[in-house]
């Protein structure tokens, strides 16, 4: 690793200041950062820390809405929102271990965007809304590919926006030595309809499965998923699970998250 300066700035506008640093990249939890920094895969000549600001951090309900403050770590979202939003909570409680999970941010997770992070599936089956220090961004409109989301140079994601559904579930099958999802999927019935987002499957990231969505929104259980089946032609294959294996994981775990929520 090579060497940098550290900043610890106490509010958004300092941290955005700090940013506009050439070579200056934002640090969250660090739990994807710090270890390609080790590797020599990143190497930013200054880390801004996020951790300090107040604001980021935390959780509320405004009625039907549940709002994360960005740098709230996922073991505080396991303990604190499992009355509001069980599933959301469940998802949280099962990332990596507790180590990761006491650092590890959802701002973190969704800006890096990791393939097979849990977090992007909770956001797009939610339809939640993505708040930077600059604008809102609608989940269908923030995961934009592999790594890759809407955000811009310098822009700081300040929290999440989580409508909260009548029912959902989140079931991953996950690879045993990392927690990653070998496939996850998060499914959610509001009063509009079903969503449902797919996790760890896609070489594009998180997906909606919207045949699923479709004959969901019209009978919520399980029996309405026979026959449908995910084309493994743009799934991830590798030496944990073949695209065929990864295409009838996605059908068969979305059953299983529908009758967990029903």
């Amino acid at each position: 690793m090579q060497n940098f300066d550290f900043k610890k700035p106490g509010s958004i506008a300092e941290a955005v200041k700090a940013l506009q640093t050439p070579g200056a990249q934002a640090l969250s939890g660090g739990q994807t950062l710090l270890p390609t920094m080790k590797q020599g895969l990143a190497a930013p000549d200054v880390l801004v820390s996020l951790t300090a600001i107040a604001e980021l951090r935390g959780l509320r309900k405004e009625g039907d809405t549940l709002v994360i403050g960005a740098a709230t770590p996922h073991a505080q979202v396991a303990r604190e929102v499992g009355k509001s939003y069980p599933a959301l909570a469940a998802l949280a409680g099962g990332i990596g271990d507790p180590a990761v999970r006491n650092r590890g941010t959802i701002g973190g997770s969704i800006a890096n965007n990791d393939p097979s992070a849990c977090y992007p599936a909770a956001v797009l089956a939610s339809g939640a809304t993505v708040v930077t220090n600059q604008r809102r961004i609608a989940a269908d409109d923030f995961f934009t590919g592999l790594f890759e989301t809407a955000l811009k140079e310098g822009e700081i994601i300040t929290e999440v926006r989580f409508p909260i559904p009548q029912q959902a579930a989140y079931v991953k099958f996950d690879q045993p030595a990392s927690r990653f999802a070998l496939v996850g999927v998060f499914v959610a019935r509001f009063a509009t309809g079903v969503r449902v987002a797919v996790t760890g499957a896609s070489e594009g990231g998180v997906f909606r499965w919207k045949e699923a969505e479709a004959a969901l929104s019209k009978n919520f259980a399980a029996a309405a998923l026979a026959g449908l089946k995910v084309a493994p032609g743009s799934m991830i294959g590798d030496m944990h699970g073949t695209p065929d294996y990864r295409a009838h994981l996605v059908a068969v775990l979305t059953a299983r998250a529908v009758t967990a929520a029903a």
